[in-house]
């Protein structure tokens, strides 16, 4: 198995090997170029994300600035996500995203990691771990996803939160780490924000 099948295996590797570095640095000469798009040149970004990401479904927005490890080229995004300003994506190996979910500002999903042993993580081996986010979801300011992780349906994960272990779907988490304060309830359909009630017409 060569160094750039093992991204994808949850196995160390060594990721500085010309073949993954050559590989690499044309994505991100792509990314360069979408982060120097203008506003209205909506329809531009539209294209240039088809051909960065693996998947992106229609009516994405992802403002820029958008850093990525490989500009995409390992996140499948639904339909309708949207990405406020500076959405970093460590995308070394697959990023999953639903239909509708939302990114606050400065949200950070992370599938790379390294050993704790120093004498290994000294040599440059990492290791890669998928995260799946799923439909729905709303990911607050700042928030940070680790490798591995998988966020539920409908989950809301509040601003600044490290999300360390699985989130279950349908339930609002917070903190550093993480963990689910409490179930999405009646009282969420009363109430947007604190006693602020939904009254739409």
């Amino acid at each position: 198995m060569t160094e750039k099948d093992k991204m994808h295996s949850g196995e160390l590797y060594l990721p500085m090997g010309e073949e993954i570095m050559n590989e690499q640095l044309q994505c991100i000469e792509k990314l360069y170029d979408y982060n120097l798009t203008r506003p209205t040149e909506q329809k531009k970004r539209e294209e240039m994300l088809k051909d960065m990401f693996a998947e992106i479904g229609t009516g994405c927005y992802v403002e820029p600035p958008l850093h990525a490890n490989w500009a995409g080229k390992h996140v499948h995004f639904g339909r309708d996500v949207y990405a406020n300003f500076g959405l970093t994506l460590v995308d070394d190996t697959h990023i999953y995203v639903g239909d509708n979910t939302m990114f606050g500002p400065n949200v950070v999903v992370a599938t790379a990691g390294h050993p704790i042993l120093p004498e290994i993580r000294e040599q440059g081996y990492q290791y890669n771990m998928s995260v799946t986010i799923g439909k729905n979801c709303w990911l607050g300011a700042g928030v940070l996803v680790m490798p591995g992780v998988t966020i539920g349906d409908n989950s809301v994960i509040g601003a600044g939160s490290v999300v360390t272990k699985d989130i279950p779907a349908n339930v609002v988490a917070v903190g550093n780490p993480c963990k689910v304060m409490r179930e999405i309830g009646e009282k969420d359909r009363e109430f947007y924000f604190r006693d602020r009630r939904i009254e739409l017409d």
